[in-house]
């Protein structure tokens, strides 16, 4: 069935509990009373949504529950919903994210959340460390490897690891909770595999617990002059993602100046999160000049991530300062700590 049909279903039932009065102004019945109301007529009708796990969500019941632990006062559940949307800054003095940090685990839960992440790190090591994706890739890496790769990431508060499939379920097991997310490759490292290959790839490693997905583009297509087909692979695996977040490898190493635009605009066009530079294995990494042409041709709102070759903090701060907002490097723990460059090659 698919999502537009279910939704339908949804809201047709929503609606005829309304008209039977089941859906009325007043506590829930919920064990312990917790005074949680659902949205007066005055608010509106209630919107319902369904999440990308096949859950169902109604703007009355979240915004009520989250008024019965932040605001015990009554008032009505969208109106301070509305009024929590309006003071938040997204910063870290924001008003409303004060408020859900001071409340306890059962309430965060309580309010929607099904699972809590705060990462705090037990190592010092620079702010550069909020961007890096901990990386090991190569074919020979050993579960104790990324055991060692995860607790460093934790360490450190890196932004995710970044490993090959096979290893997704480990790291989802080591980091839950960590706050750290786990990011693995699809179509790596060539990008020729078909775009259903990708997508099924894409499929099974959210399945396993992945957060973020780096696949890697059809470079044969981009050369070929083939756009249609290099944009249908990438719309492919944006579809099977369903709202993680997706980097588009564009090897940097094998393309002209021309080619790293057009693919960039492609990657765009298809709703891709961030554009990457290279993976490591196609015989040339990150580039200071790759960066900035990324950065110039994406704007401001999109992600570029460089790897490949970073493996000290002069040359991560080089690609920061350039435009990237994410670093591929195997080196992390080197870069954070202001250590000699270390690690293998390409990550």
């Amino acid at each position: 069935m698919r999502e537009a049909q279910l939704r339908r279903i949804v809201e047709e039932i929503v609606r005829a509990l309304a008209e039977k009065g089941y859906l009325k102004e007043g506590p829930c019945g919920c064990e312990g009373g917790s005074g949680i109301t659902q949205a007066t007529p005055a608010d509106g009708p209630s919107r319902t949504t369904i999440g990308t796990a096949g859950k169902v969500f109604s703007s009355a019941w979240t915004g009520a529950r989250a008024a019965s632990v932040a605001a015990p006062r009554p008032q009505s559940p969208l109106a301070a919903a509305s009024k929590r949307e309006a003071e938040h800054t997204g910063g870290a003095n924001c008003p409303s994210c004060a408020g859900a940090l001071a409340n306890s685990e059962a309430e965060l839960k309580a309010i929607g959340a099904d699972r809590i992440a705060v990462c705090h790190p037990t190592k010092k090591g620079s702010a550069t460390a909020r961007c890096v994706d901990h990386t090991l890739l190569k074919p020979n890496a050993t579960q104790q490897e990324i055991a060692k790769l995860c607790e460093e990431a934790k360490s450190y508060c890196f932004a995710s690891v970044c490993v090959n499939p096979s290893y997704v379920s480990l790291a989802a097991q080591l980091l839950r909770g960590s706050g750290v997310k786990v990011c693995t490759v699809v179509g790596f490292p060539l990008g020729s595999t078909t775009p259903t290959v990708k997508a099924i790839e894409a499929r099974d490693a959210i399945a396993n617990g992945a957060d973020e997905i780096d696949m890697v583009i059809n470079v044969g297509a981009l050369k070929s002059g083939n756009d249609a087909v290099v944009f249908e692979d990438i719309k492919a695996v944006r579809e099977a993602a369903r709202g993680r977040v997706l980097k588009v490898i564009l090897e940097t190493a094998l393309l002209s100046e021309e080619e790293k635009v057009r693919a960039c605009v492609l990657s765009k066009k298809a709703g891709a999160d961030f554009v990457k530079t290279s993976t490591g294995f196609g015989g040339g990494g990150a580039t200071v000049e790759d960066v900035r042409l990324m950065r110039a041709t994406v704007g401001p709102l999109m992600g570029v991530k460089a790897s490949g070759g970073i493996r000290d903090s002069q040359t991560a701060e080089r690609m920061l300062a350039a435009g990237a907002t994410r670093l591929g490097t195997s080196a992390s723990v080197a870069i954070v700590t202001g250590e000699s460059g270390a690690g293998g090659k390409g990550y």
